[in-house]
């Protein structure tokens, strides 16, 4: 068909706007907005027929349907929930770790409408957003003193610039890291002004390497904790006990960037040791950083305790108001916190720390039963259950998984991966992985109410 008579068949824009449905979005998005959305699918077929893509007249219908699916995707937001059947349980791409229920109440209630944020209420003036929650990260880690910014990378830049800027800072090579987005620590301390000094060789740094290295310029010695990457076999570094008694003897302040941060040990779980915050500052650290969304099971924050002296330094660096963190973040962060006052509290009550407590026969018993579910909804799948093994993700136990159940599906109608990409479409997009021609659906990461909606979702695809 002639490529003119093809654009004359294009509907014009009042035709459209006749439309009963596309015309309920204009009470949503205004008139300008309404016709800019048509226009802009208009010029998308035009360029279509253009381009030869196009061989036949425009049928009006599929056209306004089009248009309405362009809509909806206005209308709507585009961060929604999503269900994580991965087995990450701090999925860096999903959030890390889930927010409790229970505490998403209280912050409603605390961030809907005013808050005392910054408002000292015993005294009756102008107070420190910290205060919510500075008393409890001392009392939980035995710090002097604690602050939050936005993110454990803001955390570091924050004790750099504040405590290194022009002076060296004497870091190990083995400890010269990268995490997530290309963010390496030689990166941000150049951005900090601070001037890296690097110690030791790759696998092995000794305590006289560092002596070695201190001089009139040194500023300050870092420890940055390997949390995503293990070097093994040949190799040695230099516990914080020592490296903070060298600080003390030559009065150069000894930082440690934890990156993950925990406040309970997890070997009981089957994980390896994984350095506390209370550790470190029991050891001598001045200032510890860690993440409030990893192993904390908090809010995305960076988090930092230790010595008085120095974090007044912090509190008062122009950076510290660009870094600060909001109410939200805050108010969770103090809800988070307070869970610890009883480890039991915060193991039955944050969500990742719940799903890396579960044992693989809680995780089984629950395997079976989303099995059930499925096999009673006569799905058109081979639906069975099988071991499997969950990573803790977000940077923090790189070699060590959890062992438990997922539910395995084999349809042989259609490819494991269309079907795993279907499922990130539906109305709650299921995240899961594909395997082998399976679609794996490991349980460990999933809430009752999750696995409801995974079975009633299924009957869509």
């Amino acid at each position: 068909m002639d490529k003119r008579a093809i654009l004359r068949s294009i509907p014009n824009m009042n035709e459209l706007l006749e439309d009963k449905k596309i015309r309920e979005f204009q009470e949503r998005i205004g008139s300008e907005q309404l016709k800019k959305a048509i226009r802009n699918i208009l010029e998308q077929v035009r360029s279509e027929i253009i381009e030869g893509k196009t061989e036949n007249a425009i049928n009006e219908n599929h056209l306004k349907e089009r248009i309405g699916k362009q809509l909806e995707k206005l209308t709507e937001p585009d961060m929604k929930k999503v269900i994580n059947a991965t087995g990450t349980i701090l999925h860096t791409n999903l959030g890390r770790a889930p927010i409790s229920k229970e505490h998403i109440q209280q912050i409603l209630c605390m961030a809907s409408g005013y808050s005392n944020l910054e408002y000292d209420l015993d005294k009756g003036h102008r107070g420190e957003r910290y205060s919510h929650f500075d008393e409890l990260l001392c009392r939980l880690t035995g710090a002097e003193a604690a602050m939050a910014v936005n993110n454990n990378a803001a955390a570091v830049l924050l004790m750099l610039s504040a405590l290194g800027k022009e002076k060296e800072a004497i870091v190990s090579r083995g400890e010269l890291v990268e995490i997530g987005g290309k963010f390496r620590i030689p990166d941000v301390m150049e951005q900090s002004g601070t001037i890296l000094k690097e110690v030791g060789t790759t696998n092995k740094t000794h305590l006289e390497d560092y002596e070695k290295a201190i001089t009139e310029e040194t500023g300050m010695i870092l420890k940055v904790h390997t949390s995503n990457y293990q070097i093994v076999g040949f190799t040695e570094s230099v516990e914080i006990q020592r490296l903070a008694a060298l600080g003390r003897e030559h009065g150069i302040p000894v930082l440690a960037d934890l990156g993950s941060g925990v406040l309970l040990s997890m070997e009981k779980y089957g994980l390896p040791h994984e350095p506390t915050v209370q550790e470190m500052i029991q050891a001598g650290a001045d200032l510890v950083s860690f993440s409030g969304d990893k192993l904390l099971g908090g809010p995305q924050a960076g988090i930092i305790v230790g010595k008085k002296k120095y974090m007044d330094i912090l509190k008062k660096h122009p950076l510290t108001r660009a870094l600060r963190i909001d109410k939200f973040t805050a108010a969770a962060l103090e809800l988070t916190l307070r869970e610890y006052l009883n480890p039991k509290n915060a193991l039955s009550n944050l969500p990742a720390l719940k799903m890396i407590a579960k044992t693989a026969e809680d995780i089984r018993k629950d395997a079976n039963e989303l099995c059930q579910m499925m096999q009673e909804k006569e799905l058109p799948f081979e639906i069975g259950v099988e071991p499997c093994e969950s990573q803790i993700g977000g940077g923090a136990f790189p070699t060590a998984n959890l062992s438990g159940y997922a539910v395995v599906l084999t349809c042989k109608q259609k490819k494991c991966q269309d079907i795993v990409d279907a499922m990130e479409q539906l109305p709650v997009p299921v995240i899961c992985r594909c395997q082998k021609d399976q679609i794996i659906l490991d349980v460990r990461t999933l809430e009752k109410e999750d696995m409801e909606i995974i079975v009633r979702e299924l009957e869509l695809l």
